[in-house]
């Protein structure tokens, strides 16, 4: 799966002298929680929403309306945005993404084109989503998971045997805790308990919660 098919189009973005409180009602109408800073055309900085709220000065303060009024005329995005933004080509590849939110500790990332215009973004709400499809979750169907060892033929062994059964595979993921390797596979079917035990005769350690509570206890 690749960023551009899954990034988000509906962005809004500002010149860096817009006025943060226009940015703000911008993105409250809007409920969106980042805001791309545009000049000329091209991607230079990001503005979250708690940023600008953090930047707004205060009705507690003590200053009078008129120099709140003031502070405000003043306030402008690049003053408060950031600009660590990582700007990533939609060909991207989804995980290769998310690992890279993951390392930066970003909340989103940019997609530009060649010619480094803004085009799309992705985000934590998108990766989130996209784990769910591939995990197959909302099509229904019963998750089994198994101990596998780290050797060729696992998979094409686990279908035959899941096929010989009559049930189809939704969907396949690999894990790993510790030193065990797991495959999760989602299969159609509401009782999966036949294929459990076709696969614990074959040799696999099917595991659940249970085996884990030692764990979180």
């Amino acid at each position: 799966m690749f960023v551009g098919l899954k990034m988000l189009k509906n962005f809004i973005a500002m010149p860096p002298d817009a006025l943060a409180e226009d940015a703000l009602r911008l993105m409250e109408e809007q409920l969106s929680q980042m805001l791309f800073v545009l000049r000329e055309g091209k991607l230079v900085g990001y503005v979250r929403l708690e940023d600008i709220k953090a930047a707004m000065p205060s009705l507690m303060t003590g200053l009078d309306k008129h120099e709140i009024n003031y502070l405000l005329s003043k306030l402008t995005v690049d003053r408060i945005m950031r600009k660590d933004i990582t700007p990533i080509p939609p060909e991207t590849e989804i995980e290769s993404a998310a690992m890279l939110m993951h390392d930066k500790h970003l909340a989103g990332l940019a997609v530009v084109n060649p010619n480094g215009d803004l085009i799309g973004y992705i985000n934590r709400t998108v990766m989130l989503a996209v784990l769910a499809e591939e995990m197959g979750f909302g099509q229904g169907g019963s998750r089994i998971v198994f101990e596998v060892e780290d050797r060729p033929g696992v998979l094409k062994e686990v279908a035959g045997i899941i096929d010989a059964l009559g049930y189809s595979i939704i969907s396949t993921g690999t894990f790993t805790h510790k030193t065990r390797r797991m495959v999760v596979i989602r299969v159609d079917t509401p009782n999966p308990s036949s294929i459990a035990a076709a696969l614990q005769k074959t040799g696999y350690d099917v595991v659940g919660p249970e085996d884990f509570k030692h764990e979180w206890q």
